[in-house]
């Protein structure tokens, strides 16, 4: 005490004579650099707590009743408060510790584990200033609406039951054509091609003599009546079963002259797709000579994935885009799921039905195809980058503030426009980490794995 007292006694004095002693003052602006927490050295003096220049060389307090603050001797670092060692774990990672410091049987030392790296189990600690390094995002698990969609490719095909083929079921030659060239649009009741066929004048020429037998074969008697009929109407009946014209057995009927001669029409008005009739041919039975399709009505058939059926499924809207037609869009309905999953692509597919009044969508086109299931009811939901799916779990980590994370396990549903149904393992409001989530969860695996070492 004495020292100190003579050491202040005689820098005051330098300080009133003017001396060399100024450096033992520091400038007012290096207090907050020598502070008592920083320095844990000889004390030199005492300064204001305000930061003026005012120093005293022992221990005081200024007007307003506050310490003056102690300046230490610089070049001797503070102490930093002793961590407290919970137990030792062994280096190489065995199931092994030690209440006290040891080596294992390599000589290594044990790993001290404190007591402030071990947190509430199942928990795991990150201090601030990492979490902001890390990029660390938040978000609040809610109850939305999942509007789910799913992007197919597609083909425009024509309406299969608004098709129909034009074929003999009998040999005939084709004489002329009147539909001469795919494409050509053609209405029911319309001349296609004439036809001329020794088999069609044969049954017709049965006709024509049984009608002409009638009246002879009545005034003969009963049998002779019975015998005429059947034989005329067998050949009527011939003629129909043949599809003969009703205008060509008509006129047979009327005139009683077989020609073998046949006028052929469409049954259905369309547009020709396929056209194998030429003049000349010689066409046998089934031989299909047209293909006529209605394509007032279309359909457009896509492949959806098979784990896209929840959200594709019959009743959902589609919206149509074709290359074709760039930024019109097509409005339909999945009127059929077709009930087969192919092998080899995992597809399935969907009829989706559109009216083709303007005649724009052909056959072939292809098509992208946006479908979107009914709306349901609210779901509690969270990013999806928040979910962590290993395929054996599917965990969210829970941001319980000031750097504790908590890994929780969650049963994870439907997706959709970057979010997740969280089925179970969640409660709405909860806080869940939608980035860095890799890193903070393989720091918890290690402090679990690290919590098997405790004695």
């Amino acid at each position: 005490m004495r020292n100190t007292s003579i050491w202040a006694a005689s820098a005051l004095a330098l300080i009133a004579a003017g001396g060399a002693a100024w450096w033992l003052w520091p400038a007012h602006n290096d207090m907050p650099n020598r502070t008592a927490t920083e320095q844990t050295g000889r004390v030199l003096y005492y300064q204001a707590p305000s930061g003026a220049s005012e120093f005293s060389a022992v221990p005081k307090k200024d007007a307003q009743g506050r310490d003056f603050v102690a300046v230490r001797a610089p070049g001797e670092p503070a102490q930093k408060p002793q961590r407290q060692v919970k137990y030792y774990r062994n280096p190489m990672g065995l199931a092994d510790t030690s209440p006290t410091p040891k080596k294992d049987s390599m000589g290594m030392d044990y790993i001290p584990v404190y007591t402030d790296e071990t947190d509430e189990p199942g928990t795991v600690k990150i201090s601030l200033d990492r979490v902001q390094r890390l990029g660390v995002r938040t978000a609040i698990a809610k109850r939305r609406v999942l509007n789910e969609s799913v992007l197919l490719s597609g083909t425009v095909t024509a309406d299969e039951r608004r098709q129909s083929v034009v074929s003999l079921k009998f040999k005939a030659w084709i004489a002329k054509l009147h539909v001469a060239a795919t494409g050509e649009k053609v209405r029911a009741g319309q001349p296609l091609f004439d036809i001329h066929s020794p088999f069609i004048l044969q049954q017709e020429t049965t006709l024509a003599l049984a009608l002409g037998a009638k009246e002879i074969s009545q005034e003969l008697g009963d049998v002779y009546a019975r015998t005429n009929a059947r034989s005329e109407s067998s050949a009527y009946q011939r003629l129909r079963l043949y599809e003969v014209p009703d205008s060509e057995i008509a006129r047979l009927i009327h005139t009683r002259q077989p020609s073998g001669h046949i006028t052929w029409v469409a049954q259905h008005s369309g547009t020709v797709l396929e056209k194998a009739a030429v003049e000349g041919l010689h066409a046998e039975e089934g031989t299909v000579l047209y293909r006529i399709a209605d394509l007032s009505s279309i359909w457009v058939i896509a492949d959806a994935p098979e784990l896209s059926l929840g959200i594709a499924r019959r009743g959902a809207s589609a919206r149509i885009t074709l290359n074709a037609w760039p930024g019109k869009t097509f409005e339909g309905k999945v009127t059929f799921v077709y009930p087969e999953v192919s092998m080899t692509t995992r597809t399935a597919k969907l009829r989706i039905e559109l009216a083709n009044q303007d005649g724009l969508l052909l056959p072939g086109m292809f098509a992208s195809v946006d479908v979107s299931a009914p709306a349901g009811n609210p779901v509690l939901t969270v990013p999806d980058s928040a979910l962590i799916d290993s395929g054996a779990r599917q965990i969210v980590l829970i941001a319980r503030g000031e750097g504790l994370f908590e890994p929780r396990a969650v049963t994870a549903g439907r997706r959709a426009n970057g979010l997740v149904e969280v089925m179970s393992g969640l409660k709405e409001g909860e806080t869940v980490v939608t980035s860095a989530t890799f890193l903070i969860d393989a720091e918890s695996n290690l402090r679990a794995a690290l919590q098997s070492f405790k004695p």
